[in-house]
């Protein structure tokens, strides 16, 4: 589904992501690891269009998308869940999934309320459809905004750093939420500093290190290498 080649992306001096490579196969969730500033971020910026690659290829079920816009790789298929949630607070919960089915999924109004409230219901947000999401707690705004991504009917989710700021009580609850929703089938990949959260979903591991990647196979396999106990220990504790 996703096939990245030679990925490169330099800021100045910094390189951000030096020569990736990566392939998501359908329904598979990748989990992708590595300590701050290793290029993760980067990594999903380019693959969901915030930034344009200096070098290299992206493409998404067979189609160069290397440099198209945001938007129209929303339209393409990727959607994404940010670490900080994004939801327009001042509309309700429904009203968030409806303007991502609408823009995002290209549906109308009327053929998105079905759609947007089985997605709802799987995430556990019916009971707060019309509830401001400014009023949401932090674990409903993750999940809301897993939601809003979900609404856009996309065939590739980006998960980024869902998990951080929640308790361990909260993040086992998310978990469960993102394992039902990639057991539908979807295409998930994955970046998280909670590498427990992550081997409770993902088939396969990636670790990158100073925008390389470095490491990638069976998970614990990959954590079980001594190149990875030795550069990301704190990651593993």
């Amino acid at each position: 589904m996703l096939r990245i080649t030679g990925l490169r992306k330099t800021f100045g001096s910094l390189v951000a992501t030096e020569d990736i490579d990566l392939t998501v196969a359908p329904g598979e969730a990748l989990g992708i690891i590595g300590p701050n500033g290793a290029g993760k971020t980067t990594l999903f910026n380019l693959i969901a269009g915030g930034l344009t690659p200096d070098a290299g290829e992206i493409r998404l079920n067979g189609r160069d998308i290397t440099v198209a816009r945001p938007h129209q790789r929303c339209i393409a298929g990727i959607g994404r869940a940010y670490q900080i949630p994004r939801p327009f607070e001042g509309l309700t919960v429904f009203e968030n999934l409806l303007v991502a089915a609408v823009h995002g999924g290209r549906l109308t109004e009327r053929d998105a309320a079905g759609p947007c409230a089985e997605i709802l219901e799987r995430l556990h947000l019916i009971a707060r459809a019309n509830t401001l999401a400014g009023a949401l707690t932090l674990l409903e705004r993750k999940r809301l905004e897993m939601a809003r991504a979900l609404a856009t009917n996309p065939h590739l989710l980006l998960l980024d750093e869902i998990a951080g700021g929640l308790t361990e009580g909260e993040c086992l609850e998310l978990v469960e939420t993102i394992r039902a929703v990639h057991a539908t089938g979807m295409t998930i990949v994955w970046i998280e500093h909670i590498v427990h959260a992550l081997l409770a979903v993902v088939g396969r591991l990636s670790v990158l290190n100073f925008g390389r990647k470095v490491a990638e196979g069976d998970p614990q396999q990959v954590l079980a290498s001594a190149e990875v106990r030795q550069f990301y220990t704190g990651l593993l504790a």
